[in-house]
């Protein structure tokens, strides 16, 4: 456990990936192999499920500190997270804490202590927060709550991998993909020992595409070399279908086919030892749905007749990865297009539509065309050059996303409340109003798009202006205008507003704009009505 507490330590101290990287690769080159699968796990979004409810943990640590309730809450609140506060505020006793028990025996405790009484799991947690070191209780403690910001994508994990190993990168990210967890794997079984089939439902590592300004595109070349097709706004996914199995996996690596079932019975048709790629999108009379209504899929665990008939779906193929059981990635996008058109004749079904590509003679008219997007309800286009392999992970050159500019509305700062980690004593998380009558409205939060400087300035604001306090949160005088942006816009009974946006984030001060000239929930409604 110290091993892993001073590798999440050495990752927390770093913004460059190079470091996390060589933190990783000595961690995997000196770790034993139970602990190794277990890091993995942690890491590809493989946690096991939380077991411990926050409220009790509180309570009892507040006995086990002997401290009055109202002073964990304060020490809590300047802190700003759970596992630091709990590191720090426990008892310390030397004596115990010299155990060095392995990783895998707490998260093996863990896992256990969700089958026993509330009475009994509070036993064992002191027992365990007894043995272990200030560093070692704020990583156990992440570990129990599942509250992980530490800035490791699988990508990294995979180069450490390929590093401490000397393997192929690209066998490596293959590999992590699949339906694998570390109670029925081990280290050596998914990552060192060589094999000749991978299992039938392994999907392949997703090509990502960097974005691109219209300056940049102007600069790609001649436009006879590059495809443009719509970017739509789904769910990037992988249809495989071996030995008459269909698997369906999105690209968060999650398992969806039972989620989708016309589009498994869709794939009845696939030829076997096919694997597409595109996106899972709700569409109905020939055109998009709000993304939302996917989200009704994936959060339910059983569908209803209702819910597969009001949130219905397509796959949108827009490349093939495998075919006659050969992996193709290294051929042209021109040449597997043309074996992409074929499958998806050879279908001839209606959940499975190829995603076109748009014709144009020059940038200046795919610009002229990229101006409809909105309205054809796509987030822009995607240039793809059509002598491009299919390569893994987000590589420059052949593949890129030209987004749409994002819809903005000007809100007036109401509510703040202190960020988590290297932000616990900043206020950095903001609620916003727009105007209806001579009232603010909430209508978004937003934790990103300031600079340091700007959010020490927004800082010292809220604390000279609170109005009131509501634990963590304070209500500020209304007075500073910001441009939120946003990528989409729906209907929501949930929010005061009536109206929820899609990925808000600040995207300017406006110093030179009076809380008066802020945007109305008038101007909001005209937005869902124009692109909701």
């Amino acid at each position: 456990m110290k091993d892993f507490a001073e590798l999440i330590t050495s990752i927390d101290q770093s913004n460059k990936t190079n470091d996390k990287v060589a933190a990783l690769k000595s961690y995997f080159s000196e770790a034993n192999d139970a602990d190794k699968i277990w890091v993995l796990a942690l890491f590809t979004n493989r946690r096991p499920k939380r077991k411990i409810n926050s409220t009790l943990l509180k309570d009892w640590v507040t006995q086990w500190a002997a401290i009055p309730s109202w002073l964990f809450q304060e020490s809590y609140h300047v802190v700003g997270d759970l596992a630091e506060t709990i590191a720090l505020i426990l008892p310390f006793d030397e004596t115990k804490a010299t155990i060095d028990k392995p990783l895998h025996h707490y998260i093996h405790q863990l896992i256990e202590i969700g089958e026993l009484s509330n009475e009994e799991k509070e036993i064992q947690l002191k027992e365990i927060y007894g043995e272990l070191n200030t560093q070692e209780r704020f990583v156990f403690t992440k570990l129990m709550t599942g509250s992980w910001r530490l800035g490791v994508s699988q990508n990294i994990v995979t180069r450490a991998i390929s590093q401490a190993y000397n393997i192929d990168k690209t066998i490596i990210a293959h590999r992590l993909m699949g339906n694998w967890t570390p109670q029925s794997t081990s280290f050596s079984e998914l990552i060192l020992e060589e094999r000749k089939d991978d299992l039938i439902a392994r999907p392949y590592p997703f090509f990502l595409a960097h974005p691109v300004t219209y300056e940049e595109v102007k600069e790609l070349g001649h436009p006879k070399d590059w495809q443009a097709e719509w970017k739509w706004d789904g769910i990037r996914g992988q249809i495989i279908k071996r030995k008459n199995e269909v698997f369906i996996w999105s690209r968060g690596e999650e398992l969806v086919t039972e989620k989708f079932p016309e589009l498994v019975e869709m794939s009845a048709n696939i030829p076997n030892g096919t694997v597409l790629d595109g996106e899972i999108l709700p569409y109905q009379n020939g055109e998009p749905l709000p993304f939302a209504l996917l989200q009704t899929r994936i959060g339910r665990k059983n569908l209803s007749k209702a819910i597969l008939k009001n949130a219905p779906v397509v796959f949108k193929a827009y490349d093939i990865l495998e075919y006659q059981s050969q992996d193709i990635r290294s051929n042209s996008l021109q040449n597997r297009n043309l074996l992409l058109e074929e499958i998806i004749r050879g279908v001839n079904h209606p959940n499975l539509q190829l995603s076109a590509a748009e014709k144009f003679n020059n940038w200046e008219e795919l610009a002229e065309t990229r101006t409809k997007a909105r309205s054809l309800k796509t987030e822009g286009f995607m240039l793809k050059k059509l002598g491009s392999a299919y390569e893994v992970g987000r590589k420059r050159g052949g593949w890129w996303k030209w987004k749409i500019d994002p819809l903005t509305i000007d809100g007036v700062l109401i509510y703040a409340q202190k960020g988590h980690g290297r932000r616990a004593d900043l206020y950095s998380d903001y609620t916003f109003g727009v105007w209806r009558d001579n009232e603010l409205i909430p209508f978004a939060k937003a934790y990103s798009g300031l600079t340091d400087a700007e959010m020490r300035k927004v800082n010292a604001f809220v604390k000279n202006n609170t109005k009131e306090r509501f634990g963590p949160v304070r209500t500020v005088t209304p007075q500073l205008v910001f441009e939120i942006a946003f990528e989409g816009i729906q209907e929501s009974k949930r929010h005061k507003s009536g109206i929820a946006l899609r990925f808000p984030r600040i995207s300017r001060w406006r110093e030179d704009k009076k809380m008066e000239a802020a945007n109305t929930l008038g101007d909001l409604q005209e937005l869902l009505e124009k692109y909701g």
